[in-house]
């Protein structure tokens, strides 16, 4: 067994040898394609070596070819899904058939001759994951091919992959035809941070470009792998031994999960193996990363998705350590125009990066609630996410534009797309500077009606923007995000220091500190003790977690009255359910108002609690929420999936309900119908807040206090200023009362704008 093995071993370094000596000859292009199919035919014994190259149209062309007609070269052709090689191309995985013409997918292509054959074995020629052609060899004989020689054809192919990335075969495309590599994209995904940014690609985790794939001592390479690995094992360990940890956006379990792997011995025994077949130690590492990519696309699990992510991740740290000595990340020098692309980052690192060159973010993950989305919002840049693959597809350098607004990754465009955003970033300049010009005009509507537009907020580098966007106070102080940024829970003089701060930078406008509201998506990855749910959304979180805890909410609360004294204090309790909750934290901040006033220490001049409406529940008692609160809040985001059962972040069914749709207005309608009968201010915060059309419907329902981003107060006060509020009120009711539909009401506010010249 062992000899056979050896024999093996020998026949695939022999193979790789004469490839390495054809890649070293001064052959042109398709000169050196044809010595290579034969080569591979040669020493794979089979009748039928082909290579098909993947073209920017979706069309894979013949591009060199032994045992198939000669003529059918750059002639034949299938589309991505069609045949077995369409097949091969379109699932990055390979075929291996005794009986190829009986596979469902197979399709006969007349002009190469093909009917002869019967036994086939493809692999896709891979590059960073992506697919940029297939490599196929065939047999007369009812064969199945080894895994010796299909792992032989799959490093082979990785060749081929290099030639076809570094242009080598771009002249022999017909004019007008570009290869896949090179062609514009645009990808889908969320938007998460408005605005538009061009520029070039900055890839946040480089990928290291292997240029020396063929060793000339395997012990030597197999010594080299063993060294880095020991370093890459060294540098996690220092990782996890810092304190600093998640100020990085590395998170102690993904740390340990990273441990892990870097000792995986399936890991490293498929390195090893494709050393042993003739590859350098990065080479090597390269194949596997790349097998390994290509796999990903076939996992629909998110979980599994994710562990695959860290063995990738794992994969360039242990480039780096092979190439650099240095597995860890380095801030490089920017082009002035950047736009960072990555799988997933911390907010640290990306304040690592000089803002002034930074003209937007694209994540492959990333959510509205990941922090460094909402630093990045905070910071002006446009963030685009779970836009899938970009990662793999784009190259650095690349031209590339963010679209905030719709979620759109344009990559490579063409230039009348660029020309068209061009544009777009030019019109949005001259609406800001309009924008900027109302900050000093009444906050009245047409008719006369009063409004009020506060910012979300949540860090410091977020107060800048309360002068800049005219906001007339923070109406949601998010305090969560300094836990979710901090490596242990911040201790009570960190939390009063940052909430004087906010106070100070808010002077005498109001600011609203919701509670910790943590849980469901907000995990702290210290919080060791938080169980797991199916659903968390669901689950223990919020006000929940705080009354279970008490110990979270008191330390808090004591750090909020510390550091308003003398001040106006607005404390906004999240994810009520019941109102025995107001009462619960109301009694617990009674006693830290007592504990405090007994030891001396100054206080509020006044305290206002007040609850967050974001469960339907409550929409069932009303007149008892307005009557305990002092004033309440809608958190219009949560209130909406949970009146509909739909998670906004489902793409499938995220588009499916209206917040528009009157059964969504009713029951906002009754909230500031009970907030009125009760003389309780009443405020919006969610996204619906920050949209035109939405905020002409709300102040429509009487409600009037809306809390949004600060990019998005601009917009809605030139809508507001501009609106017959009352006009839009009566026609709302009537339509409310008749059972009209979402897009009637949509019709109904469109014709109001237009009327009043609001531009929505």
């Amino acid at each position: 067994m062992r000899d056979q093995l050896r024999d093996k071993d020998a026949s695939s370094r022999l193979l790789l040898k004469r490839i390495r000596e054809i890649m070293a000859e001064p052959l042109a292009p398709q000169d050196r394609l044809d010595r290579m199919v034969g080569q591979i035919a040669q020493s794979l014994v089979a009748e039928v070596c082909s290579v098909y190259a993947l073209r920017a149209d979706g069309v894979l062309e013949l591009y060199a070819t032994i045992g198939l007609n000669p003529n059918a070269v750059h002639l034949s052709q299938l589309r991505l899904g069609q045949g077995l090689v369409g097949t091969i191309a379109a699932a990055s995985r390979p075929l291996n058939l005794a009986e190829a013409q009986k596979h469902p997918a197979f399709e006969y292509l007349p002009e190469t001759g093909e009917e002869l054959y019967h036994s086939f074995l493809g692999v896709p020629i891979l590059r960073a994951g992506r697919t940029l052609g297939v490599l196929v060899v065939q047999n007369e004989a009812h064969r199945v091919y080894g895994d010796d020689e299909a792992e032989a054809l799959e490093t082979v192919a990785m060749v081929i992959g290099e030639m076809i990335a570094t242009g080598d075969l771009k002249s022999l495309s017909s004019t007008g035809v570009e290869l896949d590599l090179a062609k514009p994209v645009t990808l889908h995904g969320a938007a998460l941070s408005e605005g538009i940014g061009l520029g070039h690609v900055v890839l946040h985790e480089p990928r290291v470009v292997v240029t020396n794939l063929f060793n000339d001592d395997t012990e030597a390479e197999l010594g080299r792998l063993a060294r880095a690995l020991s370093g890459l094992r060294l540098t996690i360990d220092d990782m996890l031994s810092r304190g600093d940890v998640a100020f990085e956006g590395e998170h102690r379990d993904v740390l340990e999960t990273y441990r892990m792997f870097a000792h995986d011995k399936g890991w490293v025994d498929r390195m090893e193996e494709a050393i042993r077949n003739g590859l350098t130690a990065e080479a090597g590492v390269e194949k596997v990363q790349s097998d390994m990519r290509a796999r990903m696309g076939t996992i629909t699990d998110p979980y599994l998705r994710e562990r695959m992510s860290d063995f990738d991740d794992l994969a360039n740290r242990l480039l780096r350590q092979l190439i650099s000595g240095d597995a860890s990340h380095r801030a490089r020098s920017l082009p002035g125009d950047a736009i960072i692309v990555a799988r997933n980052m911390g907010a640290a690192e990306l304040l690592d990066y000089p803002r002034e060159r930074v003209r937007g973010l694209v994540l492959e993950h990333g959510a509205p609630t990941s922090h460094v989305v909402i630093v990045a919002r905070a910071m002006g840049i446009p963030v685009a996410g779970h836009i899938k693959g970009v990662v793999a597809m784009a190259n650095a350098a690349d031209e590339i534009i963010v679209d905030g607004l719709a979620g759109q990754v344009h990559l490579r465009p063409q230039p009348d797309v660029e020309a068209a955003y061009a544009e777009k970033v030019r019109f949005r300049a001259r609406r800001q500077a309009e924008y900027r010009s109302l900050r000093a005009e009444p906050s009245l509507t047409a008719d006369g009606e009063p409004f009020s537009l506060l910012m979300n907020a949540g860090l410091l580098v977020d107060l800048p923007q309360l002068e800049q966007s005219g906001a007339q106070g923070i109406g949601l102080f998010r305090t969560e995000l300094q836990f979710m940024i901090a490596a242990t829970f911040p201790r009570a003089e960190a939390q009063e220091r940052l909430y004087g701060s906010v106070l100070d930078a808010a002077g005498q406008r109001p600011v609203t500190f919701r509670t910790l509201d943590i849980g469901g998506d907000k995990v702290l990855p210290y919080f060791r003790n938080a169980p797991e749910e199916e659903n968390p959304a669901l689950g223990w979180r919020a006000m929940r977690l705080a009354l279970d805890r008490p110990g979270l909410l008191r330390t808090q609360v004591r750090a909020l009255l510390k550091a308003a004294a003398g001040r106006e204090l607005r404390l906004m309790l999240p994810m009520v359910t019941e109102l025995a909750e107001i009462d619960r934290a109301r009694a617990m901040i009674t006693r830290e108002v007592k504990h405090l006033s007994r030891f001396g220490h100054g206080l509020p001049l006044k305290l206002r609690i007040g609850a967050m409406l974001e469960v339907p529940s409550l929409l069932f008692d009303l007149d008892g929420l307005m009557g305990k609160a002092d004033f309440v809040s809608i958190g219009s985001n949560d209130l909406f999936q949970f009146m509909h059962a739909a998670d906004r972040g489902n793409t499938r069914i995220a588009d499916r309900f209206d917040t528009l749709g009157p059964t969504f207005l009713r029951a906002l309608k009754s909230a500031a119908d009970a907030a009125r009968r009760h003389g309780t201010p009443l405020a919006l915060c969610g996204e619906m807040a920050g949209r035109p059309a939405e905020a002409l419907a709300l102040a429509a329902l009487g409600i009037t206090t809306l809390s949004m981003s600060p990019a998005a107060i601009g917009p809605v006060k030139a809508a507001l200023i501009r609106a017959e509020i009352g006009t839009l009120r009566q026609r709302m009711t009537d339509a409310l009362e008749s059972g009209s539909t979402a897009t009637d009401i949509h019709r109904l506010i469109g014709e109001s704008a237009d009327s009043s010249g609001i531009a929505l």
